[in-house]
Parts: C-alpha cells; structure tokens; sequence
C-alpha cells in the first residue's frame, strides 16, 4: 500500500517532507498541477501533490484532476487523502473545526468528461453510492482528534460525516445558494473534491477528504460576507493541524485494513465489448484499467 496526499488552499507544500523525490509526470490525460513529490514525512513514506499547482496558480475548474489522479496511480498510490478547505453551511460546525466528508453533491458546470477517464468508445459506470472509502476516512477521524486532543485546543472539534457540495467557483456563493445547500442539508462547501473522488473510485483508489474550515460561507447573520482576508487568517491556522493529522495518518497508515470495495471498483463496470474497444483507447486507459483490457 502507498499512501499519496493532495493538498489544496493552505497546503501547497509539505514542510518536513525528507529525502524528496520529485516527478514531471505526462500522463494520457495530461500534466498534472505540479511536480509529484515522493518522500518521508516523520518517517513515513508518502507523495505529495499541491492540488493548485506551485505557488497556488489554478483555479478549481482549471486543475486537471484526471492528470492529477492518473498520475498518483501511475506512481502505485493506493490511497489518497485529500486536505481541502471549505466554507461551513451549519452553525455548529465552525471556522476551524474539521470535517470527514462521506457524500457529495454537484453543483460544477464543467464537461462530465473531466469527471472520468472514459469515453472516447469505452463506456464504464462505477458505484458511487458510498463515495469515499470507509476505512481511509475513519482513519482520518481518528487523526484529526488525536492531533487536537496533543495541541490542547479544545474548542476545534471534529466532524464525522455530512454533504460536502462541489459548488463551481471561483466567486463564492451568493446568499441564495448558499441558504439553498443549507436546505438540502449540506455540511459544507468547497471547490474541488468531487471529481477527485470520482477518479479515484475509477482508478480503485482509496479516498477520503479532510475539509479544514475557514468561514461560514455567506449564510450566518453575524459572518455575512466571506472575505479573501478572513479565508487566509483561517487557512494559515488550518495550515499547521493538517499538518499534523497528515502526519498521524502516515504513522498509522500501514495498520490500515483493506477490507473495503474501492480496489475493485471497475469489476463488471466497463460496458463497452472489449472487442469493439480500440489499441488507442486501450493505451489510453492502460493506467487506469489496464487490468480488465488486457
């Protein structure tokens, strides 16, 4: 098992990260956002990838997930954990506080061919129902209140669960809509997670998401407007704990079951006959299904 690392706003780099080794990966579906950077952090091996690219330069809907997942396959990662941040949609779940997503909702209007690596004559339809991985996630939990407990900061707190709802960007959300994902029941919103967690179910990846939060995003009557000023002050002290629960994941990582369905995700999902899929779409999702086409 290897475990790969996606960081997004305030995590565009791993501090510690010893005895790099870094990779320019071209893969069938492109270049992903940066350099892939292997190595051990406190003493346990992981890849890193900043999710925006180095110095934060991609916005959400220009980050090329199916480069960036492809390539954390093509390096043999077998679980991905993603550390994102996102805006709160319940008062009790507050700047600061943690959140292990385990649903996703769409709001994106990007092409459905960014959220797969098929199409082109090769149809697949996965099982999404349960859209993170069980065990990854829960080891997740665990990091996040170890992490807090060792730092003494009571007041964080971590969220077990909830809807974490893939808005566009790269505004934030107007009133109307952030009030329409409370009435649905969302926990959270960011930018990013969904169509990484969809690849990584293709790829048979384990994911999980820890969503660091930084505001209430425009519905609280007393935090009406989210500001790029109130975003970073949160970001920079969300910075250092994900760093830590980054750490404890990688000590723990290798007691980490594998009991879960995420390996076999695209067993009796590829519709298309094989005899009708062609030698370039075979090379094309040779990194991602390489196994079923041959």
């Amino acid at each position: 098992m290897k475990l790969g690392i996606i960081g997004g706003s305030g995590l565009g780099e791993l501090p510690g990260l010893e005895a790099i080794h870094s990779e320019s990966i071209d893969t069938p579906f492109g270049t992903p956002s940066a350099e892939l950077l292997t190595g051990t952090y406190r003493g346990h091996e992981l890849t890193f990838l900043a999710r925006h690219g180095k110095g934060h330069t991609l916005m959400p809907s220009e980050i090329n997930s199916r480069a960036n997942i492809c390539a954390m396959k093509m390096l043999g990662v077998t679980h991905l954990l993603s550390i994102s941040a996102v805006g709160s949609l319940r008062r009790h779940i507050r700047p600061r506080d943690v959140v292990v997503p385990d649903q996703y909702f769409d709001r994106t209007r990007r092409p459905a061919a960014d959220h797969t690596f098929f199409g082109g004559g090769v149809v697949a339809h996965i099982a999404f129902g349960t859209p993170v991985c069980p065990e990854l996630s829960e080891l997740a939990v665990r990091a996040a209140e170890e992490e807090i407990r060792q730092s003494n900061a009571p007041e964080r707190r971590v969220h077990r669960g909830g809807t974490y709802v893939n808005m566009e960007g790269p505004a934030f959300s107007t009133r109307a809509e952030s009030d329409f994902y409370r009435s649905i029941g969302a926990a959270v919103v960011g930018m990013t997670n969904l169509a990484e967690a969809k690849l990584a179910r293709e790829a048979e990846i384990c994911y999980a998401t820890v969503a660091m939060v930084t505001d209430f995003d425009c519905w609280h009557p007393d935090h009406e407007h989210v500001t790029v000023e109130m975003v970073v002050g949160h970001l920079q002290a969300n910075a250092e704990l994900a760093l830590g629960i980054v750490g404890r994941v990688a000590r723990s990582f290798g007691e980490l079951p594998r009991h879960c369905p995420c390996p076999a995700a695209l067993e009796n999902a590829i519709i298309t006959a094989p005899a009708m899929i062609g030698p370039e779409a075979r090379e094309r999702l040779r990194p991602i299904a390489g196994r079923y086409l041959d």
